[in-house]
Order: structure tokens, then sequence, then C-alpha cells
């Protein structure tokens, strides 16, 4: 079984990485509600919180 750590941290890598190739890769692709590379950043900042977050319950000692 995986510790809440391991999956915040999991969780926080994978939305970073995806957030870094709507970013990096989305910029001439047009939709008409949002800007995708807006997008992209927001989910690398959730990813990042994320990250922190399991940094945070594995100093802590949390399960």
């Amino acid at each position: 079984m995986t510790t809440k750590a391991k999956q915040y941290l999991t969780e926080g890598v994978v939305t970073f990485l995806i957030g870094l190739l709507l970013w990096r890769f989305t910029g001439d692709v047009d939709v008409p509600v949002v800007t995708l590379t807006k997008v992209g950043i927001v989910m690398m900042i959730v990813g990042g919180v994320l990250s922190a977050n399991s940094l945070w319950h594995a100093a802590r000692g949390r399960t």
C-alpha cells in the first residue's frame, strides 16, 4: 500500500508534466474558451503544490 506522501508526489509530478507539455506544445492551438498555454501554467502550479504537500506529509511522517 502506498503512503499519502507517495500518492501526492505521483499526482504532483504527473500533473506538472502534463501542464509542462500543454504549456510547451500548444501555443498555436486555437480553443474558443481557454488558452491551453495558460491551462498548462496553472497545472504546473497545482503539480508543484501537490509535490510540496507530499514533502510535508513525508516530513511529518503521516501515512
